[in-house]
């Protein structure tokens, strides 16, 4: 039988490393939050001839928006991320890029205060902490059977904080390369991320409890090694079917839903590690008491 558990340690120094890298993105880049949670104006626009980059962004510069942001979409349109437009103000620059690139069609838009910008900033914050808090809740009270039943939920929070650790990371690494920017897809991706999370860590503590209850004093390593092999190829399946589905949806949808798309990729991917490497792994640890040995070895290999 494979030794899964035995690599613990191993899955705790990849995590960290993983986690590492994602915080130099976060402090290096920042995220970089879309109209919904900074303010501004969100202009979508096409042209009748063809237009690069670089033209649009010298003709908004000339319009007195130097520091617009400007993203191509799927379709060849561009997104212009700006300053709190007008009515006025926004007539104003669909004729001066008009004037400047030729006939164009506005294909959308949308426009945020500062205080609806704040609002949703602090609502999303609230639902994710929200979350996270139930979900401790329910699992104390689900394996509340169990011996110290709230170290179950303490463990699968920790690999759900490890799991948004790393969404955030790339998204700030993806926010500073590509200019991919946090928006209201992104958090409805991390709350799903937080709900399949759980769900897949349940499913192994739920046969970790099945083996201890049957194994009549068969050591705690062994019993979750043994459920975590039993429920391995069920965790392996469910996660790389939805990947299927969700490069699908990327490939085929694209721009709409692209930051959704892709924070459930790397949602599912990691949280489909970490119920393993961490939250099973966590659960050893310390029902072994190895602290200890934990952060020596994190110490060492720091060093």
């Amino acid at each position: 039988m494979f030794n899964i558990i035995g690599k613990r340690f191993w899955f705790f120094l990849i995590s960290g490393v993983v986690i590492l890298a994602g915080v130099i993105a976060l402090v290096v880049f920042g995220l970089n939050p879309a109209v919904e949670f900074s303010s501004g104006s969100l202009l979508t626009v096409g042209f009748e001839q063809a237009v690069s980059v670089d033209e649009v962004k010298s003709a908004l510069a000339d319009l007195g928006y130097g520091g617009a942001i400007i993203q191509r979409t799927g379709e060849g349109d561009f997104l212009l991320r700006l300053p709190e437009l007008s009515g006025d103000a926004k007539g104003d620059l669909e004729a001066g890029l008009n004037a400047s690139l030729g006939k164009l069609e506005v294909k959308g838009f949308d426009s945020v205060s500062p205080m609806i910008a704040a609002e949703t900033t602090r609502n999303a914050v609230i639902a994710v902490v929200i979350s996270a808090i139930g979900m401790l809740l329910y699992i104390s009270w689900a394996f509340h059977r169990m011996p110290n039943p709230f170290r179950w939920g303490i463990c699968a929070i920790v690999s759900l904080v490890h799991d948004i650790l790393v969404v955030v990371g790339v998204f700030a690494f993806l926010g500073g390369i590509l200019g991919w920017q946090v928006d209201l897809m992104f958090i409805t991706g991390v709350l799903t991320v937080i709900g399949y999370s759980v769900n897949d860590t349940i499913v192994i503590f739920d046969r970790i409890r099945e083996n201890l209850l049957k194994g009549g004093g068969v050591d705690f390593e062994v019993v979750v090694n043994y459920s975590l092999v039993e429920t391995m190829s069920r965790t392996l399946i469910t996660g790389v079917g939805t990947l299927f589905v969700l490069i699908a949806l990327l490939l085929f949808v694209g721009a709409p839903i692209q930051n959704l798309v892709v924070v459930l990729l790397v949602g599912i991917i990691t949280g489909t590690y970490s119920s393993i490497g961490t939250a099973a792994s966590l659960l050893v640890v310390w029902e072994k008491g190895e602290w200890g040995r934990f952060i020596m070895r994190r110490s060492l290999s720091s060093g």
